[in-house]
């Protein structure tokens, strides 16, 4: 499992930012191991620092640690909007690794399972993607930020305590396969609001008789915000490790 030094290790500096008293919406590329609240405080440190002044900042829905792309960030009466925000369409892409899956369906935790893969071609994910389109049932993972008795799902996970968690309906409108050099499928999904996009890992590997996991997400739009057009920020050289680098260090 990644530790909290690992996922909280992204170390970096925001550009001078555009921030209007009575409100802003600022759209941020998320670096890689860090979480949306990391960013959230540095703008507050920002402000406070800064500006000298005291505003309410939240952002408009989370991103996973291991993943990056766009996080909207709303500041003063600007944080009133961030509903309608979080309710737009969202756009993904990413890898899944067939073969194997972890508990938390991406690489924060490690590998449990291994499962055959040499059966599954490209006509078959494209085949067996074509089968997520629509509205679909989707249960969210055990590591996430669903609510359950008042505290999140993942704090129950990684205190190793499993949980029920109710499955809920969401629309993929959009799921392509963009590459496919087993045992990596890489993929763009466009999706609605409270969509998991490491459930659709489990899932899809499970459809395709074996496993998956996640090992790359980037988040490339909320309905009329762009990565294209996101702020982006100064990472320094020890936050550049990849995913890659990540496998490597838990199959050693």
């Amino acid at each position: 499992m990644l530790s909290n030094k690992i996922i909280h290790s992204a170390r970096f500096e925001l550009p001078p930012l555009d921030i209007h008293p009575e409100g802003s919406i600022l759209v941020f590329d998320k670096p890689y191991r860090c979480t949306s609240f990391d960013l959230v405080n540095k703008i507050k440190h920002y402000i406070k620092r800064g500006m000298k002044m005291k505003l309410k900042v939240g952002h408009a829905g989370t991103l996973d640690p291991l993943a990056t792309g766009v996080l909207v960030i709303a500041i003063g009466k600007a944080t009133k909007k961030i509903p309608q925000i979080q309710a737009a369409e969202k756009e993904y892409t990413g890898t899944f690794r067939v073969g194997a899956t972890t508990p938390s369906f991406d690489l924060e935790k490690e590998m449990d399972h291994e499962y055959g893969y040499l059966h599954i071609t490209k006509e078959l994910a494209q085949q067996v993607a074509r089968t997520f389109l629509g509205e679909v049932e989707q249960i969210p993972p055990q590591f996430s930020a669903v609510k359950i008795d008042g505290k999140r799902a993942f704090e129950f996970a990684r205190a190793g305590k499993e949980i029920e968690i109710k499955p809920k309906f969401v629309t993929i409108s959009e799921f392509e396969i963009t590459r496919f050099v087993l045992p990596d499928i890489d993929f763009r999904i466009v999706c609605s609001k409270g969509t998991y996009i490491r459930s659709i890992a489990r899932d899809f590997g499970k459809s395709l008789q074996s496993g998956a996991h996640l090992t790359a997400l980037r988040r490339t739009r909320i309905g009329e915000f762009s990565v294209d057009r996101a702020i982006q920020l100064v990472t320094s050289a020890s936050a550049t490790i990849s995913a890659t680098d990540f496998i490597s260090t838990l199959n050693p």
